[in-house]
């Protein structure tokens, strides 16, 4: 994408760009939450990748707001916060429940699963479609690796 392209994102499109990144870092602090609250060292490593990866799309988001002259978001939301909060009391009721925990964690996945999808849905076609496109196809194959490792803690 060339760097006129960048610069011509409209209004609307940036507020979207803002709410994915704020979600990533979201997501990213979830899972390195998560991680801490696992005994399991192999998982616990797992989740710190997924993390990473979660903090590379933000960055990337983040570098298209600050082309069009827009300061990018660089903390998570309130909302985020509380469910994050919500995670550790469930643990600790739980016991450090791995099924419980990782539970939690593919909530959080279908929530940034669902804003990609609302983002590609009101601004189609838009200078950001193919990042988008990408990015959620990633946030999917995360959610789905989730997800089982969700199920094969199932006792």
């Amino acid at each position: 994408m060339s760097t006129e392209t960048k610069l011509n994102l409209n209004q609307d499109t940036i507020d979207k760009l803002q709410e994915l990144i704020r979600i990533n870092l979201d997501s990213a602090k979830g899972f390195r939450e998560a991680a801490e609250e696992l005994d399991e060292n192999i998982l616990g490593e797992k989740l710190i990748q997924i993390a990473n990866e979660r903090d590379r799309q933000a960055r990337e988001l983040q570098e298209y707001v600050c082309v069009n002259n827009e300061d990018p978001v660089d903390e998570g939301s309130y909302a985020a916060a509380v469910h994050r909060c919500w995670m550790k009391t469930r643990s600790l009721f739980s016991g450090g429940d791995a099924y419980a925990i990782m539970a939690e964690v593919e909530r959080g996945e279908d929530q940034i699963k669902d804003a990609y999808k609302d983002a590609l849905k009101e601004e189609p076609g838009s200078a950001m479609n193919d990042i988008l496109l990408r990015q959620i196809e990633e946030v999917k194959s995360i959610h789905d690796n989730v997800r089982d490792i969700r199920d094969s803690l199932k006792s």
